[in-house]
């Protein structure tokens, strides 16, 4: 995914920062260029970079450290500060009745992004149903309907019915009872007048109170163009970028955008629904400074979890059992892949790079965790210290694992119960980490 490799090069040129003995004009110029060539290699505008650099080196050499902040928080802070600059503020998404208009070319990922955007507001607790206006492009009727159903999305549409202004009239009155509604518009390969026309048609009957523009990130600084392009026909008011992960040029387009004082509403980052995300400008640079992202950690624990999968006041207590762990394995599978809840931790709270092998082996691992603990008794799963040599034996024939195997998901507990008890106020007191997350 090309924000890991941005990721990983401005965490390896803050590395530098911290390790140096002194900050000097020669230290801030050396993570600059750094800085400076990550960025480019992500196709971000040669300007923009060039302006941002300016004015971290300027400051670094001329601000002084607001107090309680050494002279290396306070470089860290400044390069935090522009980088949001470039990328700009995030799209104002509010959880109230709407209705939403898609726009877009064909091919850059607009009717699934129409369905993870009901997904979005479903799991956040609203009502979402999606009409199927796209009567342009063969098939994209069927591939709204199917994913619609597969996400448990309410969904409308008129096979057959070439006119998209009245299946949009249509659509609002049947879906009319539902507090989101998203209109998918159809695409073209390029911008055409009849495109232009169709749209300002559907947007004087809609009536949106948000046009998102979709736009796949492989097009690079060229997402100015049409972000313009879309603005003048019906003044978008926030802007997808989608398929994140497969290109060099997310850099590019997610700097274009901000250029047009177009703000990025939300990003796609895989195929999943769970890899689409409402875009916040200040937790996406914190996560590519290693920062973590723990706001966004908590809010996907609550959208997917219910009390009865994680005892936390148990935890925090210190009381962590075999049963307690199987429950953490399934509420992680319910909150999302690995990858990407480990991406939201700050490094020192293990939020590791692992490559996309590391990351399955370590899923098929913890699959294997939970098929050793159903051969588990009650009691075993309670008390874990009854678990001697015969009971390996038993457990590993009953499970189909080996005896090393149960032998190391017992290991893995120990470290798990250890770990729980320096959350609880040594090492890794959150609290403690918050307060000195350089006051931002």
């Amino acid at each position: 995914m090309v924000m890991d490799k941005l990721g990983d090069s401005l965490q390896g040129a803050l590395k530098k920062l911290i390790g140096a003995g002194r900050i000097d004009e020669r230290t801030v110029n050396e993570v600059v260029k750094d800085i400076q060539r990550a960025l480019l290699q992500a196709d971000v505008n040669v300007k923009l970079v060039m302006g941002m650099s300016q004015k971290i080196k300027e400051r670094a050499m001329k601000e002084d450290p607001p107090g309680g902040m050494n002279p290396r928080e306070h470089v860290i802070r400044i390069v935090y500060q522009e980088l949001m600059e470039i990328i700009g503020k995030g799209a104002d998404i509010q959880l109230k009745p709407q209705i939403i208009m898609m726009v877009g070319l064909q091919g850059s990922g607009k009717t699934t992004s129409t369905a993870k955007l009901a997904r979005y507001f479903q799991r956040k607790g609203l009502k979402a149903g999606v009409i199927a206006a796209d009567t342009f492009r063969p098939g994209a009727y069927q591939q709204l309907k199917i994913l619609c159903e597969k996400l448990n999305v309410a969904f409308y549409g008129e096979e057959g019915n070439p006119d998209a202004v009245e299946i949009v009239r249509h659509g609002l009155k049947a879906l009319e009872k539902y507090d989101v509604r998203i209109v998918d518009t159809a695409g073209r390969h390029a911008l055409e007048a009849e495109l232009i026309e169709e749209m300002e048609q559907i947007h004087a009957v809609a009536k949106p109170d948000h046009k998102f523009m979709v736009l796949d990130a492989g097009i690079g600084q060229q997402a100015s163009q049409q972000a313009h392009a879309f603005n003048d026909s019906v003044g978008i008011t926030g802007v997808i970028i989608t398929k994140l992960d497969g290109t060099a040029k997310g850099g590019g387009a997610l700097s274009a955008v901000a250029e047009t004082r177009a703000p990025i509403a939300f990003i796609g980052v895989g195929e999943t629904p769970e890899d689409f995300e409402k875009f916040e400008a200040d937790r996406f640079i914190s996560r590519l400074l290693g920062m973590g992202d723990l706001k966004s950690l908590m809010e996907k624990a609550e959208e997917s979890l219910s009390e009865e999968d994680v005892d936390v006041d148990a935890l925090m207590q210190g009381r962590f059992t075999l049963k307690d762990m199987y429950k953490q394995l399934e509420a992680m599978n319910k909150m999302g892949p690995l990858k990407q809840i480990m991406s939201m931790l700050p490094a020192g709270m293990g939020g590791m790079k692992l490559s996309d092998e590391m990351f399955q082996a370590t899923s098929d691992k913890m699959k294997n965790y939970k098929v050793i603990m159903d051969s588990m008794t009650e009691d075993e799963m309670t008390d874990p210290r009854l678990i001697g040599a015969s009971r390996i034996k038993r457990i590993s024939r009953g499970s189909g694992c080996s005896p090393e195997e149960v032998r190391e998901l017992l290991k893995y507990h120990k470290t798990m119960q250890t770990a729980l008890k320096g959350f609880r106020g040594g090492k890794f007191n959150i609290q403690k980490m918050m307060k000195k997350k350089l006051g931002m």
